[in-house]
């Protein structure tokens, strides 16, 4: 089921209230903007009016774990060809943001919030450097709706997917997953060495190994 709306605070919000309804695994809230959308970290994600695809998804899996939110990003970059996966699951562009995920668990459901820069032919000036879409890289405008059904169904589809399939899956698609120098949160630098069994990131660094929990992965230039 999809429902659409015009504009809400955050389909994320709406997505969890139908969650304690008992809404259906799959159930899809979608909206043309978000007034507070809802971004990794506690920032907001910018959802101007007509552009973004902004849309939440029910999930009900019978042994969710870290590794889901990889899969969600190995779902959007199938969806959408040519991109690229920054851990945990930012979908990139030429080195720019396309795509954020952020996965929240509510009323016996994951709740997984997708935004997608699809045809926005601008970004504030805090984000033009750092976020694309999908207009800006191509020149034209793209069919909304199309993509938001292929999402839907290799959301579906790469949900059941062993951890160990989605792990060797990310690394293989991931320029960001091993080789590559990165910060993490503006501190920690060092040279990404691949995931762990449970989907974290492996940090190689001067004084050894660190295990990536959580944070901000940015390349170092």
């Amino acid at each position: 089921m999809i429902v659409r709306l015009h504009s809400t605070p955050s389909t994320m919000q709406d997505a969890s209230a139908l969650a304690a309804k008992g809404a259906a695994h799959g159930t899809v809230v979608v909206a043309e903007c978000q007034t507070a959308g809802i971004g990794r970290h506690g920032h907001s994600w910018h959802s101007a009016p007509d552009g973004g695809l902004y849309f939440s998804m029910i999930l009900r899996l019978n042994s969710p774990g870290p590794a889901v939110t990889l899969a969600l990003g190995l779902a959007v970059q199938a969806a959408i060809e040519d991109t690229d996966l920054r851990w945990p699951n930012d979908v990139m562009l030429h080195n720019r943001k396309l795509a954020g995920i952020l996965v929240q668990a509510a009323e016996g459901a994951l709740i997984a919030g997708i935004g997608v820069n699809v045809n926005q032919s601008s970004f504030p000036d805090e984000l033009r450097d750092i976020a694309t879409s999908l207009r800006l890289e191509t020149g034209f405008e793209h069919d909304k709706d199309a993509i938001l059904h292929r999402i839907i169904a290799e959301t579906l589809r790469t949900v059941q997917f062993s951890k160990n399939d989605v792990i060797r899956r990310f690394e293989e698609r991931s320029s960001y997953a091993r080789g590559r120098e990165v910060e993490v949160d503006g501190k920690l630098r060092g040279v990404t060495a691949g995931l762990d069994a449970d989907g974290f990131l492996l940090l190689r660094t001067d004084s050894g190994i660190e295990r990536i929990v959580a944070g901000g992965v940015r390349p170092v230039h």
